[in-house]
């Protein structure tokens, strides 16, 4: 019969693949949640201040880059970020919000190398880390719509091996 020191230090019947699999899986959910309402209120954050934001990003590349390419893009990213972020929060259409945000990150590190923010780019790097490791793990995605939508058809993760 088994002692219950043993059974106290085992309680779950799981086997270890199991735990694992469920700690990766809270692990990449935990990760995107937070990196969505980062994202989202980094846009929303902006719109009460919109013209005044976009005003400002135009004078940091007078001279760099046109402005009829600068207005549009200034004006659509804080709306781009709260879309993506709030996407990410409850996890739908993850892989393509996942790369939508990467690209947008991508975007803004062109912008800020441009001007030589030399400083900003390494917070930039970190961000787009962020989004390769949610890319790359999103097989393990349990706590979403997402996943919530696969359940109910019954199907594997989009990257699962078969």
């Amino acid at each position: 019969m088994d002692s219950p020191r043993l059974r106290l230090r085992n309680p779950s019947p799981r086997s270890a693949a199991d735990r694992t699999t469920t700690d990766a899986a809270l692990a990449h959910g935990i990760l995107r949640f937070t990196l969505g309402i980062n994202i989202c209120l980094h846009g929303a954050q902006r719109f009460p201040t919109l013209s005044a934001f976009a005003g400002g990003v135009i004078k940091q590349f007078d001279g760099l880059l046109p402005t009829a390419v600068v207005a549009p893009y200034a004006y659509a990213l804080p709306f781009a970020e709260a879309l993506i972020g709030a996407l990410l929060i409850v996890g739908a259409f993850q892989r393509v919000s996942l790369a939508a945000g990467a690209l947008l990150m991508a975007s803004l590190t062109f912008g800020t190398a441009l001007r030589g923010e030399h400083e900003v780019l390494a917070e930039q790097l970190g961000y787009e880390l962020v989004y390769a490791a949610l890319l790359a793990t999103l097989r393990w995605d349990r706590f979403s719509v997402d996943a919530l939508l696969r359940r109910a058809t019954n199907r594997r993760p989009l990257s699962a091996p078969p």
